[in-house]
């Protein structure tokens, strides 16, 4: 669970390792979220090391709780993330990524038994 409130966070950019400890998460699980989801790091440092805003900072924390507190799948998370609605406006179920992940899970059942 992610142990920081964006508010408190002090500095103007974190290196990909201090936002992957903020949300205990791996640095490569950040790198896919960012080809996922098309996010822009703007800056880099002389080394090519990503260096993520408070505002970067801030979409990633909202695909975190979408992804790992809320149980969507990534294709969930993007619909909800779409526009920036809440997620009863836009029609999308919360409880969907849960369901989808069901879903599968029976579906690889049946083919281990048969």
């Amino acid at each position: 669970m992610a142990n920081f409130e964006i508010n408190e966070l002090t500095k103007l950019y974190y290196s990909i390792g201090e936002v992957a400890k903020m949300l205990n998460v791996n640095a490569s699980l950040l790198r896919f979220w960012e080809k996922e989801f098309n996010i822009q790091i703007a800056k880099k440092n002389k080394k090519g090391n990503r260096l993520y805003s408070v505002k970067e900072i801030a979409e990633i924390h909202s695909i975190y709780d979408f992804v790992k507190l809320q149980g969507y799948t990534i294709e969930g998370a993007k619909r909800a993330l779409k526009g920036n609605q809440p997620i009863q406006q836009q029609g999308i179920d919360p409880s969907q990524g849960i369901i989808e992940q069901l879903e599968r899970i029976k579906e690889k059942l049946q083919q281990l038994k048969s």
